[in-house]
This record gives C-alpha cells, sequence and structure tokens, in this order.
C-alpha cells in the first residue's frame, strides 16, 4: 500500500448525498478480485449513458476534473453494501481522499485499508470546501496528514481529526499484512519456540 503523506491535488464536488457502493462501481464490474483497472467504471452509470458515451454534464468527465485526486462529496458516502470494490475503483481513478459530512462504516474502514483517508467534517466545512471545488482547475487543496490539516486555495486551513492507529497505518504505507510484517521477527520466534515445544505439531 502506498504510504499517505501530504497530497496536493484537485478537489472534484460531487454534492449529492447517499452516495452508496453500487453508484461508485456498479454491480456488473465485481467479478474481478484484481484491485487495478476498475478506475475506468467509477461512478460508470453517471459518467456514461447506455451505448457507452460520456456524459459531459458529470463532473469527472469535465476537462478540470479528469486527474481529480480529492473528492468533496454529500453525507452518508459509501453507503450500501460492503463491496472493497468501490475502495478500489477510486483509487484506481487516482482518488486518495474523500471529504464528506459522514461516511458508512464499513466503505470508511475498507478506505484505510486500501490507502484512501477518508475525512469526516461538519456540513458547514464541507460547504466550504465544496465551494472552492466548484472553481475548476483553481480548485487544488493540500491534505497534510501529519499536521491533520486541510489548506484551501485561498491558503485558509482547516483542521480535521483521525485515529492514532489509522494514521500511522496510511503514513506508513500498512494495510493488514504489512502490519502482520512488521511483527516477523516475533512471528518467526513464536513458531520455533512452538515447534520445539511441540515438535509432534
Amino acid at each position: 500500500m502506498d504510504k499517505f503523506t501530504t497530497l496536493t491535488g484537485i478537489a472534484a464536488p460531487l454534492p449529492l448525498i447517499n452516495i452508496d457502493t453500487d453508484m461508485i462501481i456498479p454491480k456488473q464490474f465485481l467479478k474481478t478480485i484484481k484491485r487495478s483497472g476498475l478506475g475506468k467504471n467509477l461512478f460508470d452509470e453517471m459518467r456514461f449513458d447506455q451505448s457507452g458515451n460520456e456524459i459531459p454534464d458529470f463532473v469527472l468527465n469535465k476537462p478540470a476534473y479528469r486527474k481529480a485526486q480529492i473528492l468533496v462529496a454529500g453525507d452518508n458516502f459509501g453507503c450500501g453494501s460492503s463491496r472493497e470494490h468501490a475502495p478500489w475503483a477510486l483509487l484506481d481513478f487516482g482518488i486518495r481522499c474523500v471529504i464528506a459530512p459522514s461516511f458508512a462504516d464499513i466503505f470508511f474502514n475498507n478506505c484505510f485499508k486500501n490507502g484512501i483517508l477518508p475525512i469526516p467534517l461538519p456540513q458547514e466545512e464541507v460547504d466550504q470546501l465544496m465551494r472552492d471545488a466548484e472553481n475548476g482547475a483553481n480548485a487544488t487543496m493540500t491534505i497534510d496528514l501529519e499536521a491533520q490539516e486541510i489548506t484551501r486555495p485561498d491558503g485558509q486551513k482547516i483542521a480535521f481529526e483521525i485515529d492514532p492507529f489509522r494514521k500511522h497505518c496510511l503514513l506508513n504505507g500498512l494495510d493488514d499484512i504489512g502490519l502482520s510484517l512488521t511483527k516477523v521477527a516475533a512471528i518467526d520466534a513464536f513458531e520455533a519456540s512452538a515447534q520445539s515445544a511441540r515438535p509432534w505439531v
């Protein structure tokens, strides 16, 4: 998993509430177990018409937001089914941070396991960032995880909270496997001791 330290990028506005995981990555794309390749189908039913043509009005199809790395969204982002393909699709598209008033619990947890930083903020602050994001190519924000600050395009800063353990994992690029591997010496010692004590196992 890639480390998340400081991210400076374009923020795309998606002022919709209850964006569920089927909207993020529709069910027909869940056949793969690969984490790559899903970005082209992110928000598929909102980005493309039934003939596969881009819908020009959808935010991520607009030239200013095609390389957005931050998404500013409405309340209850990531609700619906628990599919981990949702953060996979966001990450494969290039989204590393989602800012919203609230998140569905399972989606929220899955983001951290995949190197995406979900930031819940009060509605008033989300509204400010949403207005910033609506400025197109000028909607550049900086997310400083170590300082726990969002720097707006005008230089003003907004602080955010994050669980210390999750912060540590993101800063060091540690998913569940990576966390286990940090204890490999202790695991090896335990296995050697266990084999010595119970050679018949």
